[in-house]
């Protein structure tokens, strides 16, 4: 997976995921929009065939956009953490 910067401005900030499906954007769209600095957020995937899904965001403050994405990031990060431990329970691995 590889990860290219597209615009990066004050409020706002674009990447793009090589590598990447619409399960993880849409994970981290999810995140994003729970975080109420975050005026926008939301990914497209401009080709079926190209695996390289971009996300936008956009902030209503001056909150740096790149600090929205990591915390996003991180709390999909320890939902999956949660995720395992609780089938590692259920499974009783």
């Amino acid at each position: 997976m590889k990860i290219k910067v597209l615009k990066k401005e004050e409020t706002e900030l674009k990447i793009e995921i090589e590598g990447s499906s619409h399960g993880i954007c849409n994970l981290i769209q999810k995140r994003l929009l729970e975080d109420e600095r975050v005026d926008f957020a939301g990914y497209d995937v401009p080709h079926p065939l190209a695996s390289s899904p971009i996300i936008y965001l956009r902030m209503k403050d001056k909150t740096k956009p790149e600090d929205a994405l990591i915390n996003a990031v991180e709390k999909v990060r320890e939902a999956n953490d949660a995720f395992g431990r609780e089938l590692d329970r259920v499974l009783k691995i």
